[in-house]
């Protein structure tokens, strides 16, 4: 039995599509409202809210192989309950700024969970992705009401990576041998800055969408307000504002993990197109 948690979100949806293609079985998708969600046929909905222990143990029953998204609830709690459960194996969804950028807030919250789980006697498999493709989603509402769009460092390319991608190896990583205790550094094909972005997102429309670039202290105030001062800085420095070899390296572990070629921020802009207009 397979658990996936964070399953509504773009690297869960994804990673329930790609299992229930393989053929792997049997599967459960974790969820606060199963009566709400829609999954591929054969997932089963299990109701749970990881900031409520008690109503995920059941969920937990019979589960071999976990596939965990962080920071939804109190993780050490939730690795212990999986573990007294049973679970053999987690795939954990970090980041890459535990690499590149290890001073940082938020890196250090998931070199943390990275130790709980190396530290917790379930064999791992540990997925460190760079920035996701699918946070473009931050523009949507400006590009809907055909507004310019104000982002800081438009010239900054990094190697955005596909969701898609990171649950292509994450279903790797649960159903197949070798992978245990690896760390996967995952980005996308090439580098790819936000002004690149914005005109594929306007070829995927048919029409333009005009880019301002704006100031650091402009984007924070913008940002600060719903992502925190901490949050807004760290996003602002690995997005350009303090970049470096080890964020903008182009890497081919998605290739070499799945056998096919990494997805490109312009294939992501086509699929989802319909959410900017």
């Amino acid at each position: 039995m397979i658990l996936v948690t964070g399953a509504t979100g773009n690297i869960g949806s994804a990673l329930l599509r790609e299992l229930r293609a393989s053929g792997a079985a049997p599967v459960r998708a974790l969820t606060r409202d199963a009566a709400q969600a829609s999954f591929p046929a054969g997932v089963a909905a299990v109701e749970g809210d990881l900031s409520r222990m008690a109503s995920v143990k059941p969920a937990l029953e019979g589960v071999r192989s976990l596939f965990l998204v962080p920071g939804m609830g109190s993780d050490a709690d939730f690795l212990t309950a999986a573990r007294q459960a049973g679970v053999e194996h987690v795939v954990l969804v970090s980041s890459i700024t535990v690499r590149s950028h290890p001073h940082l807030g938020p890196a250090g919250e998931n070199r943390a969970v990275e130790k709980l789980l190396k530290d917790s006697g379930m064999r791992w498999t540990i997925l460190r992705p760079t920035q996701f493709a699918s946070n473009a989603l931050w523009w949507a509402a400006s590009i809907r009401a055909r507004e310019p769009v104000r982002v800081p460092y438009a010239d900054v390319g990094l190697p955005t990576v596909h969701p898609a991608d990171i649950a292509a190896v994450a279903r790797r990583a649960l159903t197949e041998p070798g992978h245990h205790g690896r760390t996967y550094a995952l980005t996308g094909p090439e580098r790819i800055t936000p002004r690149e972005q914005l005109a594929a997102l306007a070829a995927a429309l048919g029409r333009e969408v005009p880019c301002v670039e704006i100031s650091r202290e402009e984007a924070h105030r913008r940002m600060a307000g719903f992502l925190g001062d901490e949050a807004a800085d760290a996003v602002l420095d690995v997005t350009g504002g303090e970049v470096n070899d080890e964020l903008l390296m182009v890497r081919h572990t998605v290739s070499r993990v799945t056998g096919s070629p990494a997805r490109t921020f312009r294939q992501w802009a086509a699929e989802n197109a319909a959410a900017f207009r």
